[in-house]
């Protein structure tokens, strides 16, 4: 079995996502029933900010545990590029 970054929080990231999810249907609902935009819009800046937070765990992991490793193969430069791509992905929106 690979060990990922996040192996030992696995259990809390998927409770984190099955939480996003929920508020995902909430915000279905939301819709279905016709409600105020800016309730709408609310859920979904809370949304936006629990994705955001389970974004930097994963960095912290990866940061902490496939960085480490890449650098004992050898790989140190291809994988702060990889991960300086993937933050900058993170950052840009809208």
């Amino acid at each position: 079995m690979t060990t990922r970054g996040y192996t030992a929080t696995k259990p809390q990231l998927l409770t984190r996502l099955r939480r996003i999810e929920g508020q995902i249907r909430g915000i279905e609902r939301m819709v279905d029933e016709d409600r105020y935009c800016i309730d709408i819009l609310t859920q979904i800046a809370a949304i936006q900010a629990a994705l955001d937070k389970v974004g930097l765990g994963l960095l912290d992991g990866h940061a902490h545990h496939c960085m480490q490793e890449g650098a004992e193969e050898g790989r140190a430069d291809e994988m702060t590029e990889e991960m300086m791509s993937a933050v900058g992905r993170l950052l840009r929106r809208g």
